[in-house]
């Protein structure tokens, strides 16, 4: 349990490091910000993966495709993050 949770914030750290490195302009979130999006952009890739290949990840946690799956889902809900607060200031 203890070690999913870890990896769970590696990954996140990770993806959404990256993601926030391929989408351009300034993004104001810290680090713990950081490790959401990547988390969220986890779930957000795998589900896009389970729609698009009809597979589960049952081979293990650890895996290349799920490792750019979470990038992949992470720069979608920065961008949408990024949209969202986008709308807020011009209000």
């Amino acid at each position: 349990m203890l070690g999913l949770i870890i990896s769970l914030i590696v990954i996140g750290l990770i993806a959404g490091a990256v993601a926030r490195l391929l989408v351009p302009g300034r993004q104001n979130i810290g680090i713990l910000a950081t490790i959401v999006l990547g988390i969220v952009g986890s779930f957000i890739g795998g589900f896009l993966g389970y729609l698009i290949f009809h597979k589960d990840a049952q081979s293990g946690f650890f895996q290349p495709s799920g490792i750019i799956g979470s990038i992949i889902g992470a720069i979608i809900a920065l961008l949408i993050y990024l949209r969202m607060g986008s709308r807020r200031t011009v209000r």
